[in-house]
Order: structure tokens, then sequence, then C-alpha cells
């Protein structure tokens, strides 16, 4: 029998303890002989990034045991953490960022003790690792106090011999404020590479460089002002295959490295490539004449491209794609789908059928409590916003006649970034009580083309907010949710917009913000060097913009905004620094809003631990259910301060 209760007050099976633990953080994987290894952030274990191997059916297997943590801080995002080589796993340590070797367990034994392959520096930082044909490369990043960041592409010895001596690290390329995805041609002589300059992020404007290693020559390929290059592959002794946006979306193309274009091998309906957020981050992969690849147009689809046209894998993974590794005709792919989670599957391309996971992919309850993503559209000031609805979804419960359900209006990070309709216990843990989410691709978003990141040029602030407000005010025309009770959610550059559509609109009742921008002049001046420059696109440079700044700024604004506020923030974070959470706080003190501030200690720029999960979804739902009047028994009571 189904019972009527009010929504937000509907019994859930779904504790923050499992959706901590539902959802693996896969960060990489790779072919290792017969094996399957990844690296997973584990956040009973601290957060830690451990390298695992496994097959999907018997429990993984630790290759990186603890206290060893595998994670970069290369762009304080990392990304190509660790790799395979003939000696064994290589991989950045995080406590001290120093490149380590230990040697390739037996079937039954562990490895031996981790041995340093890089200096004791502080200062010095590691990432894209690529093993190609007996060489070691890495993405190198120096920190010097009181200069700006230095980048270059190094070759790593694995004798140990730069343990003690820098100078034994062979410098490839240099000369570029950022460098990535280090590849060694087939011959082992020359090396490619992308390259970009302040004040362009990777989606912006990137070259693809070809250098000659025996004179030093070097050439650019491709890009260039306004053409972002991603992910140069050797597809032959004398030619690359990279993903260019040089036709408004990223479109595979493979070239001869010393012809002036190249041949286009996708259609130009969906990108094949992203923001480049994580160092060695892949969107496809050759296989020998074939390559298969990800397309994006708001969700995500597998292909394989193939005598020149392309043949799409019949799978249930259409969000977050990305593909990993491959041999032969198999590859090791990380994303979910609409009623399949995030996990790391093994699929064979001749046979998509047999697609087996690796890790995670499982719901934590029956699907009966998990919504479907309902892809929508609604016209904002300046274009269509995308977005995916989750209705309130519960067995045994429905809402009321007559009665609209209250929603929380996730925005995503980034801003240049996407979301794209995934099963999610973070999203079950809301709707099996009764409360509706909203994911929005707002203006300047991801997977929809150039010309749709390039709405927020100049604009954030203004674009995104319009969109967020014009997505919820869309449910409501609808009948689909409270104009009551709708609360804006957001992490990081998220955060930012839910404080901004706080002070600038009425449409929001409350308001959860992550980590997030309260104030741009001090964001510029206190952020890391990959982003001190993003906001001369998103906002304008500085000092010109000065007065956009300070106008925009949700601290200035203070004075709109009326409705609970929840900041949740890590008290490590180098990116958005708590002083931004902090003078929020004190700035909602001084009005008598009914706010909180949660600090983790430990956390950095997005929460890893499982205490912190935990605690971060609990506040939020302990919050929502002070401000839109329901109960939320077996939760801790948040404590709201005025």
């Amino acid at each position: 029998m189904t019972a009527t209760l009010p929504y937000g007050t509907w019994p859930s099976p779904l504790t923050a303890q499992e959706v901590s633990a539902a959802s693996p953080r896969i960060d990489a994987a790779r072919f290792v002989g017969d094996e399957v290894w990844w690296s997973e952030s584990l956040p009973s274990e601290g957060g830690r990034t451990a390298v695992l191997r496994g097959d999907g059916e018997a429990d993984p297997v630790a290759v990186l045991p603890a206290p060893w943590s595998a994670r970069s801080r290369v762009h304080e995002y990392g990304g190509g953490a660790w790799a395979v080589t003939d000696a064994g796993l290589v991989f950045v340590e995080h406590s001290d960022q120093r490149i380590r070797l230990i040697e390739r367990p037996g079937a039954e034994q562990p490895g031996a003790e981790p041995q340093p392959l890089t200096p004791d520096a502080a200062g010095m930082r590691f990432g894209d690792l690529t093993w190609h044909g007996g060489s070691l490369l890495a993405v190198r990043e120096t920190h010097t106090a009181g200069a700006a960041p230095e980048r270059d592409i190094v070759a790593v010895p694995l004798d140990g011999s730069a343990a003690d001596d820098a100078g034994a690290l062979r410098v490839l390329a240099s000369g570029h404020r950022f460098v990535a995805y280090p590849r060694l041609s087939p011959s082992g002589d020359r090396l490619a590479f992308i390259a970009w300059e302040h004040p362009d992020m990777p989606w912006d404007a990137t070259t693809l460089r070809v250098r000659d290693l025996a004179t030093g020559d070097e050439r650019v390929l491709a890009g260039g002002p306004g053409v972002s290059v991603l992910q140069p592959e050797w597809t032959g002794a004398d030619e690359l295959t990279f993903s260019t946006d040089a036709g408004g979306r990223w479109q595979l193309v493979r070239q001869g490295i010393t012809a002036s274009t190249g041949a286009q091998l996708t259609t130009d309906d969906a990108d094949t490539g992203g923001p480049l957020w994580n160092l060695g981050a892949r969107w496809y992969l050759p296989l020998g004449e074939r390559v298969a690849a990800v397309r994006t147009h708001g969700r995500d689809a597998l292909i394989v491209i193939e005598d020149g046209a392309e043949r799409p894998l019949p799978l249930a993974l259409s969000a977050q794609v990305l593909l990993r590794d491959a041999v032969g005709s198999r590859i090791l792919v990380t994303g979910g789908g609409e009623a399949t989670p995030t996990g790391l599957w093994l699929i064979d391309v001749d046979d998509p059928g047999a697609a087996r996971a690796i890790r995670g992919g499982t719901l934590a309850r029956d699907a009966a409590w998990y919504p479907r993503a309902q892809e929508l559209s609604v016209a904002g000031p300046t274009g269509p916003v995308h977005a995916f609805a989750y209705p309130p979804t519960n067995p045994g419960v429905t809402g009321p006649d007559g009665e609209a359900p209250p929603y929380i209006v996730t925005v995503h990070g980034g801003p240049t970034a996407h979301v794209a309709g995934e099963a999610s216990s973070v999203v079950a843990y809301f709707t099996s009580r009764g409360i509706g989410v909203l994911d929005v691709n707002y203006g300047g978003s991801s997977g929809y083309g150039r010309a749709y990141r390039d709405r927020l040029a100049g604009a954030w602030g203004v674009v995104d907010v319009d969109d967020v407000a014009a997505a919820a005010s869309g449910l409501v025309e609808q009948g689909l949710a409270d104009p009551r009770r709708i609360a804006i959610k957001g992490s990081s550059a998220g955060g930012w917009t839910v404080l901004a559509a706080l002070t600038r609109t009425d449409v929001f009742a409350a308001g959860i913000s992550r980590y997030g921008v309260a104030d741009l002049r001090a964001l510029a001046a206190d952020t890391h060097d990959f982003e001190s420059r993003y906001l001369d696109g998103l906002v304008g440079p500085l000092p010109q913009a000065e007065q956009t700044y300070i106008e925009r700024s949700p601290l200035t604004r203070i004075d709109r905004l009326r409705v609970p506020v929840l900041l949740l923030q890590g008290a490590d974070d180098p990116v958005v620094p708590p002083a931004q959470a902090e003078a929020m706080r004190d700035a909602l003190a001084g009005r008598s809003i009914p706010h909180a501030l949660v600090v983790f200690e430990g956390e950095a720029h997005g929460f890893r631990r499982a205490a912190t999960i935990v605690g971060a979804l609990e506040s939020e739902l302990s919050f929502l259910g002070q401000v839109f009047g329901f109960d939320t028994p077996g939760i801790p009571t948040l404590q709201l301060a005025r």
C-alpha cells in the first residue's frame, strides 16, 4: 500500500553513510597483462587514492597499500598520478609530490617499499605520467617563493639517480606557462604535446606542438587563438590524431606532422573532447585502424570509427564517460547512465553486449528508489537552457494531492563543465525523501559546443544566474515545483552562482554553497596559478574591469540577500580559500540572516573523506528541513545562527 505523506518527510533507507560509499571515485585505469588496475579515492581511508587491481568478481587487491596515496597537485587538480613501467608501478605520492617506484608485486605478495625517483624538493610537483618506449615522461611544476610557477616536460630515470640530483631529470620541453599530454613518437625522436599561456584556459586556446628532441626544433601543428586542441596521440610514424574545436565542436582530426591540414574523423553534431581540468583525460583511444570515442551533446555516447563511419555502441553509459585504456578490441571506460551509477567498465567493442563492471556500476538500493533524469530545456535570456530534472521518487510514498514538492536546483562547478543526467545516490538521498532535484547546464557549460560555452564570456554572475533562475521558474510554470520551497545548491564555481543568485533574484528560498566564491577580487588575488587568469575571460581583465568585479560580488550585494544560507568549506582549500566563506558568514551575521558555516578539517577543494561526505549531506538535509518546515528524524540538527 502506498502512503501519502508531506514532501520532505518520506521515510528512506538511503543513509548518508551509504551515499559516501556508493559510487567509487576512479581517477584512471590500465590493462596490466591479464589484470585491470585502477586508482580510486577511498573515503573510508581518509580520502587517500589507492591503486587497486581486480576483475569485478573478487574483492579488489591493493597494489599501492596504505598509507601511500597516488595523487598529483599539478594545477591543484592533478591527473596522471601513476603509470605502469617495466620495473613496476610509478606514482606521485600526495604528501610530498615525489615520484616513487614500487616493484610490481607478485600474485600473492605485496610489492617492496616504494623508492623515490625524484628529489625531496619542496615546491616541485609532477603529473601526467606517461610510459612509452622505455621512457617515463612527466609534467613538472616548480614553485619558487616570489616567482610564478614554472612547468616543463621531463624524462624521469627509473634508476633513482634523480632522487638526489634534480639535474638527472632530462628536460624535453620548456618555455611555456602550461604543458600537457607528453607523447613520444614511435621512433622516440620527437615529442608531441600541447601548450597554452595566460590568460587562456585549455578550453579557450592551446597549441599542438611537435619538438625534434635531437635538434630542439619545435613547430606548431594545430591550434592557436580561439582554438582548443586536446589529446594528441601518435597513430603513425609521422602522423598524429588529436581533438580540435576549430569548427565550433571538438572533433577528431588525423594529420601528418608536415601537413598544414588534416582529415576530420567525426561529425559536427557533438563534441569529442571537454574541459581539461585533470591532466591525462582521454575522450578517444586508437584501436589499430579504428578509433573508440566519446561523443557529447548533453549526454554522452560511445562510438567506434571504422572505414570512415561512426558506429554507435549499444551501451547504457551516457554520463561523464571517459576512456582510460585499450588493448586490442577491449577498452576500459569510466562513466554512468540514466539507470546506471558511475563505474569502471571493461568493454569489447566487437561484443559490447558482454560489457562488465570491474568496479561500481551498481545501485546501493533497488532501482525503484532512483529517479530517471528527465531532460528538459527552457528559454533563457540569451538562449535555451538545458537541464535534467529528478522528481521525488519513493516506491512506498506519494505526496498530497494538489501540492507541489520542494526542489533543489543544483549548479555544477567549473564553471566550464557539465552534468549529464546519471543515476546518483546523492540525488536519490533527497528525492527518496520527497525533495526534487534539478541539475542545470547553464550558459557557459561544456557539452554543447563552443558557442554555448562562450555565452558566459564576460558574463559570469549574470548569464549563469539568469539561466538557473529561468530553469527553476520553468519547473514552477509546469506545476512541478513549489515556488516557495526552491533551494539552490552548488560547489566551487557553482557556489558562486548560488550566492550570486541569492543576491540578484528572488527565485530561491534558501542557498547551500560548498566552497563557493563570494568576493571576485579576493579570488583573483588568492587563487592558484592555473585559474589565476580564468576571470579575465569570465568577467574581464584587471584592473580595467575592477568595478565589475565589485558590483557582481555577492559580498558587495549582501543587502539584497534575505534568505537562509548554509556554507560548507574545506579548511585546506587552496583554490577557494576559507577566507571567502568566513567573509560571507560575517556578512550574513551582520544582517541577522539565518546561516551556518561548517568547516571540515583536512579537506581541500572537494570533499573526499567519509566523515565529511556524511556530515555535509546531513547538514544539508537538516538545513532544508528547518527552512522548508519538515522534520528530519535521525539526522543531527544543524545549528543556525543569526
